[in-house]
């Protein structure tokens, strides 16, 4: 499987090999880099042919990557040929200019041969630990295109400013079943609609975590399987739709992956940029406006700010599904008029996002099912959930906050409705988002579903749930959640 990034006029060397994560070009640099420094080693026979050969390779491939977007985990790789290549070519050119070649002793060269080494190696560990992302492909029948939105509420006034004549602008990117595109079809930029705001947007969130921007510089990089302002998919049906908040410092493209395979099986995903609480926000005018919420370091004081930016984004999500029906019913022109469902529609969110997402159902009766990706319930539990719920969370480990699994648990059982929690063995917080495409896989960080299974996985207990509250679909979500983890199931009449 290829993944193409940006640099396609250079047209399959700048493309990821899944698995390897490098591109043809980069695995030829690194093949260059290692026989130049196994080359002093070889039969005398051998060795001027393999330079030679080794050393042409491995300049004319560094020229290229300069000329596509090298990447730092290379530096290394060609740091390395660096220092192997004077000791390399230096008997060949004594020899051409007759002068008797020198050769260090074996005892005296090898030190330097494993140091090469260790610093060639040094690439592809740095390249499987931060790669490019590699998408998994969506299962199910629909191609998926994408659009961004920016929709401005002229009733809600702007809290994260002073200008009292400020109004709330949401900006969010929708992923909707589409029409096949032709072969080569440019696929979508991942986090941004360029590449200037996927790096802006890379920064922040490294910035946001505390890395330097550069560990992460192969994100930006990274193409997803949709495609912008695809048509949309023929026979006029209409799709459910799923609304979806991002964590705290989060990015309406966070959960990329999980949106392509809902939206591959005709869903209409809306995923929301908060403004002043993600971590970038490109607005249409060019302005990037940043992440203004930050821990205060008082255990109250932080449930009290979180209540605050939770109800925030909870309003933000029901405003965005005002103008969806809207769009629906043609009052906002866009080619989904006509073709969203809105009287379909979940509500999902991860970590603070997962927490809006149920304030979100309480507050407005058009949502008809919630999913919470590993979210702590901010803000008040009453009044309680009428509608079907599905809490995902990651295995609790010793390290986990004490108040979630009895909060959410409070929560669950005073609902009204139904309502599922299902543990999945092996996952990590961030497991619930693209991070395990792109973030060392460190389970502490990312769990250890590994790279293909993680977005599996969620995207498949989220549909089971979808398929059978908004589409009304056979099957006994009882019976089926366990196949992907622990349930537990809470009925309305006992609480259990």
């Amino acid at each position: 499987m290829w993944q193409r990034i940006p640099g396609a006029e250079y047209g399959r060397v700048t493309e990821i090999i899944a698995g390897l994560y490098m591109s043809p070009l980069e695995i030829l640099a690194l093949l260059g880099a290692v026989a130049l420094v196994v080359a002093r080693w070889l039969p005398p026979a051998a060795r001027p042919r393999v330079t030679i050969a080794a050393g042409a390779v491995l300049v004319l491939s560094a020229v290229l990557l300069s000329a596509a977007g090298i990447r730092w985990q290379m530096l290394p790789v060609l740091a390395g040929a660096a220092f192997a290549l004077p000791f390399a070519f230096s008997p060949l050119l004594r020899r051409r200019t007759g002068r008797p070649a020198w050769r260090a002793r074996w005892w005296l060269a090898l030190p330097g041969s494993v140091a090469c080494v260790g610093l060639v190696a040094t690439g592809p560990v740095a390249a499987w630990a931060f790669p490019v992302p590699v998408f998994p492909e969506p299962s199910g029948d629909f191609a998926v295109g994408t659009r961004v939105v920016q929709w401005t509420d002229p009733g809600r006034p702007e809290t994260f400013t002073a200008d009292p004549d400020d109004r709330r602008t949401v900006v969010a990117q929708l992923w909707y079943p589409a029409q096949k595109s032709p072969a080569g079809a440019q696929r979508a930029q991942y986090l941004g609609r360029t590449e200037a705001e996927a790096r802006t947007v890379s920064d922040a969130l490294a910035r946001g975590v505390g890395l330097p921007g550069f560990l992460v510089d192969g994100v930006p990089r990274a193409r997803t399987h949709s495609v912008f302002n695809a048509p949309v998919a023929g026979g006029g049906e209409r799709f459910p739709v799923v609304l979806f908040s991002p964590g705290s410092g989060g990015v309406r493209t966070q959960n990329t992956a999980w949106a392509e395979e809902l939206a591959s099986h005709g869903y209409v995903v809306a995923a929301l940029d908060h403004p002043y609480d993600s971590a970038a926000v490109v607005l249409a005018d060019g302005r990037t406006i940043t992440t203004e919420t930050a821990s205060s370091g008082d255990p109250d004081e932080d449930d009290k700010l979180a209540a605050d930016w939770t109800a925030v984004r909870a309003a933000d999500l029901s405003f965005v599904l005002t103008q969806l029906d809207s769009l629906d019913r043609g009052e906002i022109a866009g080619p989904l008029s006509g073709r969203l469902d809105t009287s379909r529609v979940a509500v999902t969110g991860h970590s603070m996002g997962g927490a809006a997402a149920l304030q979100a159902a309480r507050q407005d009766r058009r949502f008809d099912a919630v999913i919470d990706l590993d979210g702590y319930p901010h803000g008040p539990t009453s009044p309680s959930l009428d509608r079907p719920t599905l809490a995902l969370t990651q295995a609790v480990t010793p390290g986990t906050d004490p108040r979630y699994v009895p909060r959410l648990t409070e929560v669950l059982k005073s609902s009204t409705v139904t309502s599922y929690r299902l543990t999945i063995p092996g996952a990590a917080h961030l497991t619930f988002m693209d991070g395990p495409l792109y973030l060392p896989p460190v389970p502490s960080i990312v769990g250890s579903l590994g790279r293909t299974e993680s977005p599996r996985v969620v995207a498949a207990a989220t549909l089971a749930f979808l398929d059978a509250v908004l589409q009304d679909k056979p099957g006994d979500l009882a019976g089926v959640l366990p196949a992907y983890g622990n349930l537990s199931v809470y009925h309305p009449d006992n609480g259990r």
